[in-house]
């Protein structure tokens, strides 16, 4: 791949390809690389920013894989680096910098990388019109007017990434597989072919079922299970169970909301569960076939945060029955039986407000790791009392089960050996707290590396750049 250094008759060469790339499609357009590799300023750790143009870049949400299944491209969304596309995927390659377009009609929700094939699977919305951005808020449905239609019309949208030009058009939601080994390598070769050669669609979900784009990949690859919100939500629900309305100052978490598995061989589209909340973050157990972890979302505290369920519906239940003073967030699966969990630190003893008194120091927080099994917990680490990250925020850990990470409210990384107890603070990143969202930390599936997103090089220190975080040489050589 040419780069900006080159000179000035490559780089009219390589603009002319894109030219002819973009003439024909945007899916498969290559991009200069951004590469760098800079030291922390604090640590001194090397962070690899692989995206540091002018676009804003972020990192799929560490509750999925970010890697591919070959372990050398990281797929990401920027929302203006093709100008008039709204959101867009994107793919850029850890060890040449190169950067691919991979959808060109947007998406909406949740990116899901599949980590057996080299395959990337979607939802998108038909039909006509337009819609760019994140969807409505639950702001304005209070309990005075919690009848299912009008919390579910509300709620719909939540959580999901905004979304380009084909998402949130009116008409029924697709799931679609695109081939990413196949793109990779028609764009690599400048021989791209029209979106319907790297695109199935796997099935469709009827309007009335409101998808939302909250989606999970089945550790198989062959089911997609994804949140429902409208009509026919609630039916099955036990006769006399109580709708739960808005929950805190946000006034967000209200029900009833559902799970569907999708049969991504057939489009078959089957019941899961339901719920009497507002259901955030769904995720699967990527060892696991047909295990779900999801949340209760309310945009802060929740009565009762993390759920987890069976595809056939078996098992629905807390993931970890928290405390009404326990202010539990950010849980993500790391391992074939454990869930990570931060327990939030970040309120003054003796706060109490719309919130309630959860959030403080006076009952034990930090990064908890629950067995999904034994249905034990243990905390792993927490940020030093009087350090003024003040508590960690988000939390994930290794396959191998030997480190967890977090960031902290000062947008800073964070490291800990499971083993030891030792934690470490592994990157400062110019504590960014300016930056358009959290860093969000996620592991490498072997264990070795960390993807955040940060501003630390963005001339307005709010816009994001993706970055890789090694785990250092002397924390992998231990026994």
């Amino acid at each position: 791949m040419q780069t900006k250094t080159l000179a000035n008759g490559c780089v009219v060469f390589v603009a002319s390809m894109f030219l002819t790339l973009s003439a024909f499609a945007q899916m498969g357009r290559r991009f200069p690389v951004e590469k760098k590799v800079v030291p922390d300023p604090v640590t001194g750790v090397p962070l690899t920013f692989l995206t540091t143009g002018p676009s804003s870049d972020a990192k799929i949400y560490q509750t999925h894989p970010q890697w591919t299944a070959d372990g050398k491209w990281l797929i990401f969304r920027s929302s203006n680096r093709v100008p008039d596309q709204g959101t867009q995927a994107f793919a850029v390659n850890e060890e040449s910098g190169d950067i691919v377009q991979v959808t060109d009609e947007g998406y909406t929700g949740m990116l899901c990388v599949a980590r057996k094939s080299m395959k990337l699977y979607i939802m998108r919305t038909t039909g006509s019109g337009s819609g760019r951005g994140r969807g409505a808020t639950a702001g304005s449905v209070g309990a005075s007017n919690n009848t299912a239609a009008a919390v579910a019309q509300a709620t719909q949208g939540i959580n999901a990434p905004a979304a380009g030009p084909g998402a949130r058009r009116g008409g029924p939601d697709q799931i679609i597989e695109i081939d990413l080994a196949k793109l990779f390598a028609d764009s690599e070769a400048g021989t791209m072919k029209p979106a319907a050669n790297y695109e199935r669609v796997c099935g469709t979900i009827p309007t009335n079922l409101s998808a939302g784009g909250d989606m999970g990949l089945d550790a198989n690859e062959d089911f997609a299970y994804f949140r429902v919100t409208r009509d026919e939500v609630g039916q099955h629900l036990a006769p006399g169970t109580k709708i739960e309305p808005g929950f805190g100052p946000r006034n967000m978490g209200a029900g009833p909301a559902g799970l569907r598995s999708m049969n991504l061989k057939t489009g078959e589209i089957k019941f899961v569960a339901e719920v009497p909340f507002q259901i955030g973050h769904v995720q699967t157990n990527p060892w696991v076939p047909g295990e779900i972890v999801f949340c209760w979302e309310t945009g802060g505290k929740a009565p009762q945060r993390t759920w987890t369920v069976m595809a056939d519906g078996s098992g629905l239940r807390p993931l970890y029955p928290e405390a009404p003073y326990e202010w539990i967030t950010h849980e993500a699966v790391i391992t074939s039986n454990e869930v990570a969990i931060a327990i939030l630190g970040h309120r003054q003893v003796g706060a109490n407000d719309a919130w309630g008194t959860s959030g403080t120091n006076e009952h034990p927080t930090g990064v908890g790791i629950v067995n999904l099994r034994t249905r034990e917990m243990r905390i792993v680490g927490q940020v030093p009392l009087g350090n003024p990250g003040r508590s960690v925020w988000h939390v994930h850990g290794s396959p191998d089960g030997r480190w967890a990470v977090a960031d902290d409210f000062m947008y800073r990384l964070w490291l800990i050996d499971r083993h030891t107890g030792e934690m470490m603070l592994l990157a400062d990143m110019g504590h960014k707290t300016t930056a358009a969202d959290h860093i969000h930390p996620t592991f490498s599936a072997d264990s070795t590396k960390i993807e955040i997103q940060s501003a630390m090089l963005a001339p307005d220190g709010r816009a994001l750049d993706i970055c890789v975080v090694p785990v250092p040489r002397a924390w992998l050589d231990r026994k």
